[in-house]
């Protein structure tokens, strides 16, 4: 990058559109704090530049409480470093997993990927998610599967990842690993992991009883509430996101710095 654009702050060298992308990245890390989706300084949320085989990861070292706008990574198709405010770098084990599933789905905007004690409780099940919740509906008809083969450092688990995750699925469950989502939108991708990592936290919950007494949703009911889910007319859809925002506002966050 040239001396005169690094003279520039970030929202005054990127375009409207990535700078908007950013702030809601941005948010997707801030709101996972609140939500207690963290795992220390791991994980990764990932947002592609519209039109580009570009795409903004968060720079590593950071809480996601500290992540801003203009603190975000953006890297190339190959993991080439292309904008680092911090000079923080990228964890290799993101570019791994965010870089399959972008080349895989160019369809894709959005992927979120966690290891909350609860969805790796699931991913350890050999039952996987049950059809045992509301929640689990949102997500637990299209949910695919992935083999654990140990700390995703191999770009050879690349080809696997995107062969098990498939053209069609925006829900995995990473075997003995966690929980990874995708959406056409940042606010989509948010919204199918809370509604996956509550479904796991309802059947974490629901077993402790004892598997004998789960009560099991009929499939007509589960393939009912499925489709009211997916509806075109769902108020939530362009709803729940800008709440989320106002949430994150009351509580001073910086996300849009």
């Amino acid at each position: 990058m040239s001396a005169v654009l690094k003279s520039k702050s970030v929202k005054e060298r990127v375009s409207k559109e990535e700078w908007d992308l950013r702030v809601n990245l941005a948010a997707a890390y801030q709101l996972a704090a609140h939500f207690k989706w963290t795992d220390l300084i791991f994980t990764h949320f990932s947002a592609r530049l519209a039109g580009h085989d570009e795409f903004l990861i968060n720079p590593y070292g950071l809480m996601f409480e500290e992540i801003t706008a203009s603190n975000l990574i953006k890297i190339d198709h190959d993991g080439k470093v292309l904008d680092d405010p911090l000079g923080m770098g990228y964890n290799e084990a993101g570019f791994v997993i965010h870089g399959c599933v972008h080349e895989a789905r160019p369809e894709v905007q959005a992927v979120i990927h966690t290891h909350t004690r609860t969805g790796v409780a699931v991913s350890a099940m050999k039952c996987g998610l049950l059809p045992i919740s509301q929640h689990a509906m949102r997500i637990q008809r299209s949910v695919t599967y992935h083999d654990y083969e140990g700390i995703a450092l191999d770009m050879g688990e690349r080809d696997r990842l995107a062969r098990d995750l498939g053209k069609t699925s925006k829900a995995m469950i990473l075997r003995n690993h966690g929980l990874l989502t995708l959406g056409v939108s940042v606010r989509e991708a948010f919204e199918l992991m809370y509604y996956l990592d509550c479904a796991c936290q309802i059947q974490v919950d629901a077993v402790a009883g004892g598997m004998d007494n789960v009560l099991q949703m009929s499939k007509q009911a589960g393939d009912a509430a499925a489709k009211q889910f997916e509806r075109d007319d769902r108020p939530s859809t362009h709803k729940d996101w800008p709440a989320l925002l106002r949430l994150l506002d009351r509580k001073g966050s910086n996300y849009a710095s």
